[in-house]
């Protein structure tokens, strides 16, 4: 049995890895020899999928930095909270940089004998006929372009600007801040004593400038003494859910198959969801001895593709309601949103939401 994956990401290694821990062999094509991470690039990973990827991918325990309570403001709030989650037993959820869980999947996959890293060229010539099933993890490639471009999309005209303070060291800084303002949600995500994640999704028609940024870094800054601001990093943002999730025997995944605005950190967990019900599809086959095949790819579309819909519907949904503020009043938003946190069913639904997904 043999399974083919195209491209060279976090995804695509966590699949990766995930299979080749039950012995089933993989080779992972790539365009580029070496590929770069963003340094400046960090990701919020929800308590359920950290216990399910520590358990059926890689420990990554050591790399975690814990979140125990999120606020959020609008930027008319006068610096009231409209909105607070928090759980005294457990982590809301950790942050961790991109590059290291990389390297880290990146370095364990090479010493796996079930494991083979390949040069990517072309479909035809790289990938002959002999895998039972390609999981196509690339957005760029042939594949993508000729199987997996029609879509349901939505352009938010926002660019996300990302970085990470340096700030004096507090003894504790385990509490992320988000505040939507007037051009867009700015979140400030802690990763140490000393270190806070910047993300800032501007709706804008001409592109900023590194300096204004920065004068918006420090306008919103809800707490930190800055040392250092490093290099801006900045990406398109928009809305993507994949309308067919496979062909014939290659299945779509990853950022491929959906994306979604940063502002509640849950594009790579929706990927961890994923690697989840598809790695059940997969034992269940191997328990009875079927093939891992387009079978696979089948059941893999009929059990998440509706929910994986709903659930990035529902993320527009909170970033159309918060950018509505200057159409239906500020006044409404902050109450509503009041509601919702001082509800304690409500907090606690929107709380498992977060951490589990749409469940069965």
């Amino acid at each position: 049995m043999k399974v083919c994956i195209l491209g060279d990401n976090l995804t695509s290694l966590a699949v990766a890895k995930a299979l080749v821990k039950k012995e089933i062999f993989v080779d992972l094509f790539n365009k580029k020899k070496n590929t770069k991470i963003d340094t400046n690039r960090t990701i919020g990973i929800s308590k359920s999928n950290i216990d399910y990827f520590n358990r059926e991918i890689s420990n990554i325990k050591k790399m975690l930095w814990p979140i125990k309570k999120i606020k959020i403001f609008t930027e008319n709030s006068n610096n009231k909270e409209i909105l607070k989650f928090e759980d005294q037993k457990n982590n809301l959820f950790s942050i961790l940089q991109n590059q290291k869980i990389f390297n880290q999947l990146t370095i364990e996959l090479k010493k796996n004998k079930f494991f083979k890293s390949k040069k990517y060229v072309k479909y035809k010539k790289s990938v002959n006929l002999g895998y039972n099933l390609i999981i196509n993890c690339d957005t760029g490639n042939e594949i993508t372009k000729k199987y997996f471009s029609k879509k349901f999309e939505k352009k938010y005209n926002s660019i996300a600007f990302t970085t990470i303070i340096d700030h004096k060291k507090l003894s504790f800084n385990n509490e992320a801040t988000q505040i939507f303002t007037n051009d867009g949600p700015i979140a400030f995500l802690p990763i140490s004593k000393d270190k806070t994640s910047i993300v800032y999704s501007a709706r804008i028609k001409k592109n900023k400038t590194e300096l204004e940024i920065n004068k918006i870094i420090n306008k919103f800054n809800p707490k930190y003494e800055i040392k250092k601001i490093h290099k801006i990093s900045k990406f398109e943002l928009k809305s993507i859910n994949l309308r067919e999730y496979y062909k014939d025997n290659i299945l779509a995944f990853g950022d491929l198959l959906h994306k979604l605005h940063p502002l509640a950190g849950q594009g790579f967990n929706m990927s961890i969801r994923d690697i989840k019900e598809f790695l059940k599809i997969v034992d269940y086959k191997i328990k009875l001895g079927l093939p891992i095949d387009q079978s696979v790819c089948v059941e893999f579309q009929n059990n998440v593709k509706s929910k994986n819909f709903v659930f990035s519907e529902g993320i527009n949904f909170i970033y159309e309601y918060f950018n509505s503020e200057n159409k239906i009043g500020e006044d409404l938003i902050d109450s509503t949103a009041r509601l919702i946190g001082q509800n304690k069913i409500l907090n606690k639904y929107f709380k498992n939401i977060a951490d589990m997904g749409l469940q069965n």
